[in-house]
């Protein structure tokens, strides 16, 4: 069995200095040791023998971060365990990221009270390939991003994404269970929390999503055999799933006593917002990290959105801006909270992480188009750009837009239900045309009133936008 686990503790400085590891000339972590930068940071939940762990990371090691394939892209709710992925890069450490191909088509019952929804192949295997993608477009951009925090950085080691579809397909049933099987005990399995908490539930759990730990620790294993593996990262209900690895690895690789001191375990927190929400779901839908599935405009919103109650931790845990300055924005904010300072902060460095600088021009044009008041630096091409794939862009053509009255305008494209009611809300000065009342309801669109002479921006009331634009 694993020696006994110590709950991390909140604070940094808990690991002694001596136990520096591979530095980092820059100023971002004052000096912290890596697992002490991500304990100020709020990023650790639990590891295990974390002196040891300290110990262990003062050479270059191999860790790495699993993702089923249960959606065809990245979701705000990944971010915690890539960017701890991201921190190891940062120190010179090699990093894996994981796709579950075959344990995506298990299920992981872990923080579930009902059985999932098995996939079918084909969407696994589409989904495995997006998420590639997706993976490695993360951290080229986040990569960016250190290296503009941070230009002195030693050039990084390749992250490698493996998919453990290609181990576990080969796998015969009779050799696992004779190989790996053996090794685990039926009333330890029971007691993992994400075990428990089903077996609690009415249905119970499926003999398919109870041996979904065993796979996960034979990944574990795996990695550790063929790559040198010896960190896993997860979010906190993976607790009892990464143990099963560390046992496995112990049991098999360890001395007479079964006994191996050099794998670990790392779980980060997972996050809610101080609502009880869980974190990266907007309205009820996912947050996504491909910006064909929210736009630039509605990731940024959704960060600006944050409370003052979260802004500080956010901060913390998903930009690079280091610690004490973060600490110095958020007494600043204290003092004037209306001007939502470090609200903007995060909604621009989380942007920036995740879509760059063009993705975050876009973020703020589209902000300035929905929300802002003077146009007067606007410009067609950068407005239509900013709104792609958002329901409010409508392409038009030249009969369609000009020489019309405004108000009918508005009623062919459903910014008013009829053509009387766009009268009527023209004549209450509640119709705009780029950000100024327009009560003339005779007032016909002409190319002079478009920006750059190609685009419209209107809106009805406070905040329903309608913009149109020449094709």
């Amino acid at each position: 069995m694993l020696k006994p686990v110590r709950r991390w503790p909140s604070t940094a400085h808990r690991i002694p200095l001596r136990w520096k590891v591979i530095p980092l000339t820059r100023n971002l972590h004052s000096g912290r040791d890596l697992l002490s930068e991500l304990s100020a940071r709020q990023l650790i939940a639990d590891v295990t023998r974390p002196d040891d762990f300290a110990k262990h990371l003062q050479k270059s090691r191999t860790i790495y971060a699993g993702i089923d394939p249960t959606a065809k892209s990245l979701h705000a709710g990944h971010l915690i365990p890539l960017l701890c992925l991201l921190h190891f890069r940062m120190r010179g450490h090699n990093t894996l990221a994981l796709i579950g191909g075959a344990t995506g088509l298990v299920g992981d019952p872990s923080g579930r009270m009902m059985e999932r929804s098995l996939s079918e192949k084909a969407q696994i295997e589409s989904n495995t390939v997006k998420l590639t993608h997706s993976i490695q477009q993360f951290f080229s951009r986040a990569t960016e991003y250190a290296l503009d925090k941070a230009p002195s950085l030693a050039t990084f080691s390749q992250l490698q994404v493996v998919n453990n579809i290609d181990w576990l397909k080969e796998l015969n049933l009779l050799d696992f269970l004779r190989s790996t099987g053996i090794h685990f005990r039926v009333n330890h399995m029971l007691a993992r929390d994400s075990v428990k908490l089903r077996m609690s539930a009415h249905n119970g759990i499926t003999f398919t999503e109870f041996t979904y730990q065993l796979l996960q620790g034979y990944d574990f294993y795996e990695l550790f055999r063929t790559m040198g593996c010896t960190i896993q990262v997860g979010g906190s209900d993976q607790w009892g799933n990464i143990l099963s690895g560390i046992d496995l690895i112990n049991k098999v690789e360890g001395d007479c006593a079964g006994y191996n001191e050099g794998c670990f375990a790392l779980t980060t927190p997972l996050l809610t917002t101080s609502q009880g929400e869980k974190f990266g779901k907007s309205a009820g839908n996912a947050v996504w990290l491909d910006e064909k599935l929210t736009s630039y405009l509605d990731f940024y919103q959704f960060f600006l959105r944050t409370t003052d109650a979260d802004v500080e931790k956010y901060l913390k845990m998903f930009t690079l801006l280091p610690v004490e300055e973060i600490d110095d924005v958020v007494r600043e904010h204290g003092i004037q909270p209306e001007r939502r300072l470090a609200q903007k902060l995060l909604a621009k460095e989380v942007t920036l992480l995740i879509h760059g600088k063009e993705g975050l021009e876009a973020a703020r044009v589209a902000t300035n188009v929905l929300f802002g008041t003077d146009y007067s630096t606007l410009h067609a091409k950068d407005i239509v750009k900013s709104l792609a794939n958002d329901p409010r862009l409508v392409l038009c053509t030249e009969d369609e837009l000009l020489g019309i009255t405004l108000p009918n305008i508005a009623a062919k494209f459903g910014l008013a239900s009829s053509k009387s009611a766009a009268r009527q809300l023209a004549l209450g000065n509640g119709l705009y045309l780029n950000n100024v009342p327009q009560p003339d309801v005779h007032l016909k669109l002409e190319r002079s009133h478009l920006i750059d002479g190609q685009v419209a921006i209107l809106r009805a009331g406070k905040d329903t936008h309608l913009i149109l634009a020449l094709r």
